[in-house]
């Protein structure tokens, strides 16, 4: 069946009446040259554990004939469903297209680059199935990249997510993660926001989050398509991450507080010009202190911080999921 939409060129979705296990979800970008082993390594582990499987290829808008050799894949497998998009969104945009489409009881992401090895997949399902978690990530614990441009500054990326996000991973970037299908159903990813989805795991109140380390293998086809932006970027989308989880639903709490307590301090500062500008006299100069622009500039901005509060809250009210929230288990009904 093929779909014509402004977001996406062709959309391939194959019916299965039959209980999917696993459904592995695999972006990818002009790696026409990987697809082909990477589709038999998935279908001889799958097989040989008998995994009723799908795999969600995504084509990002790839330029040379990557969707082709879905098309290809998908008719020697049929476990294999093919989404492209008319043009590159991005690896988020990709991933949250697939997490829509997904059926398995256990969804595992994997880079199309053959970094990521597919004999990972039985231990990465069995966490789940067994263990429990909800989800879990891989650990490339060693490394075949640069060590200057890849590996020291992901290193401090990784340092920098453990402090703000509270949560022990060594490498939330990894590509090799698996979930419970549960987790991929309610988190919607966008921008960069793939590089977080612990992060956004964690904020939709699933919390049993677990490591795995894994098998980074050396580059075989194609080259990187990342570069330093990344890093910049990522910082900035950690901070995002962490404003909208905790706020998103009330953001006067934070805009009003701190607008609040400028407005205060401002105010304070000003009381404090006036009283010893009565106790002074008439040769007291006001509007010579320092201190009276600074008290100026602060009540000034207390203010505006408030109306943005405001504003915001009235946003959020009138957002379409403000009354969205996820239920665990319900019993009696």
């Amino acid at each position: 069946m093929t779909i014509q939409s402004p977001a996406l060129h062709k959309k391939h979705y194959f019916s299965s009446p039959m209980h999917l296990d696993i459904s592995i979800v695999v972006p990818l970008y002009n790696e026409d040259e990987s697809l082909p082993e990477l589709a038999e390594w998935i279908d001889r582990v799958c097989v040989a554990n008998s995994y009723a499987y799908e795999v969600i290829m995504v084509d990002d808008g790839s330029t040379d004939s990557s969707w082709q050799v879905i098309e290809s894949l998908s008719a020697k497998y049929p476990a294999i469903r093919g989404i492209r998009f008319q043009r590159n969104y991005g690896k988020s945009a990709a991933l949250n297209e697939a997490f829509k489409a997904a059926q398995g009881e256990v969804v595992i992401t994997m880079d199309a680059d053959l970094q990521d090895s597919p004999d990972e997949i039985p231990e990465l399902y069995r966490m789940i199935i067994v263990d429990g978690f909800d989800m879990v990530s891989g650990w490339k614990k060693i490394r075949h990249d640069n060590v200057v441009t890849k590996n020291l500054p992901s290193k401090l990326y990784n340092a920098v997510n453990r402090r703000m996000s509270g949560i022990q991973l060594h490498d939330f970037n990894c590509g090799l993660k698996s979930y419970r299908r549960k987790v991929v159903k309610s988190i919607e990813i966008y921008g960069d926001m793939h590089r977080f989805i612990p992060v956004l795991a964690k904020a939709a109140g699933f919390r049993k989050i677990g490591e795995k380390v894994v098998v980074h293998r050396p580059r075989k086809y194609g080259v990187s398509k990342f570069g330093w932006d990344r890093f910049i970027n990522g910082f900035l989308d950690l901070l995002s991450v962490q404003f909208v989880s905790r706020f998103g639903k009330k953001p006067m709490h934070f805009f009003g507080a701190l607008g609040s307590l400028t407005f205060i301090l401002g105010f304070i500062i000003t009381a404090y010009l006036v009283v010893e500008r009565l106790t002074e006299g008439a040769n007291y100069g006001l509007t010579n202190k320092p201190g009276f622009y600074m008290a100026l500039t602060a009540m000034i901005l207390g203010t505006f911080f408030f109306l943005t509060g405001f504003i915001a809250e009235l946003v959020s009210r009138s957002a379409a999921d403000r009354n969205h929230y996820l239920i665990d288990k319900k019993v009696g009904w």
